[in-house]
């Protein structure tokens, strides 16, 4: 049984000429990027250990990492190209093709999810004009679904260039990216000022971030996250008070939370079956019954 060219092209199967050798970087690129990377390999006993931050720094040059990129990775390691390009493709942090100034990346995980984050994606995908892993016309955003961020008590969570956009809803995610492509100041939840993908790469290859006031911008888990620690180191949570569904408070004002307490999304009352008239949950059995 034979197949049509036809049939291989539907299947992405090549049968042409054999993939060229990846074109080297122009002489100054490639002695800048050579300084930087005997900066890396220093850091570790064995050479073949730097090549995640290496993989960065490349990814820093061109905004995603090339076959040039990964053709240098080898030279300077003593590694093959195969070697390389299967650590490359293996890290969904390594671009593979151009992408745009800042990735932001929706979490689509479960929690997240079910709190908003489906609905999120699929409206930016819409207001962007573009699909998962598209890049928008100007060069400025690349739209993703990320799965877990690590910080689900602030769901749904958005990340650019990996800052933290917490508690975010479908029309905040439009103002974030159009103030974004506007190039007008956008600030994380919390952590460091948003910069470029490439200077992100950069940062993730194991350079210092020379911004002013950058270092110390970074923040740890927000109060949300820590309300565990606090309760397994025996301090004494604030106290909420949630009236019963339709009732007024009699004397205690609602809780207006400060922006200080940064709280999660969960702390609102959520409608379940248990609290749901209109969706009861039903008689609960008791174990063997």
């Amino acid at each position: 049984m034979t197949t049509s060219s036809s049939e291989r092209s539907e299947r992405g199967v090549s049968l042409g000429m054999p993939e060229l050798p990846a074109p080297p970087y122009p002489d100054d690129v490639r002695a800048r990027l050579e300084t930087d990377a005997r900066e890396i390999i220093a850091r570790y006993p064995d050479s073949r250990s730097a090549l995640l931050p290496l993989l960065h720094l490349v990814q820093s040059e061109e905004g995603h990492v090339t076959r040039t990129g990964m053709q240098f990775c080898a030279d300077v390691l003593g590694l093959t190209t195969a070697e390389v390009t299967a650590v490359a493709t293996f890290y969904t942090m390594y671009r593979r093709r151009p992408s745009g100034d800042y990735q932001v990346g929706v979490c689509t995980n479960t929690l997240c999810a079910v709190m908003g984050g489906d609905a999120i994606f699929e409206e930016l995908q819409e207001h962007l004009g573009v699909g998962n892993g598209g890049t928008t016309d100007d060069g400025k955003v690349t739209l993703e679904h990320i799965e877990c961020n690590a910080a689900c008590d602030f769901a749904p969570v958005v990340m650019v260039n990996w800052e933290f956009f917490d508690n975010q809803t479908p029309e905040s995610a439009k103002r974030m990216v159009d103030d974004l492509r506007a190039g007008r100041p956008v600030a994380p939840t919390r952590g460091a000022p948003l910069c470029t993908f490439k200077e992100t790469a950069r940062i993730l290859a194991g350079f210092p971030d020379e911004r002013e006031g950058a270092v110390e911008a970074t923040g740890s888990a927000g109060p949300a996250s820590l309300i565990g620690l606090k309760l397994a180191k025996g301090e004494a949570a604030p106290a909420r008070v949630v009236h019963p569904r339709g009732e007024a408070p009699r004397d205690t004002p609602p809780h207006e939370p400060s922006p200080t307490e940064h709280l999660s999304s969960h702390d609102a009352p959520q409608d379940t079956s248990a609290s749901d008239p209109e969706h009861p949950s039903g008689p609960v059995a008791e174990e063997g019954e």
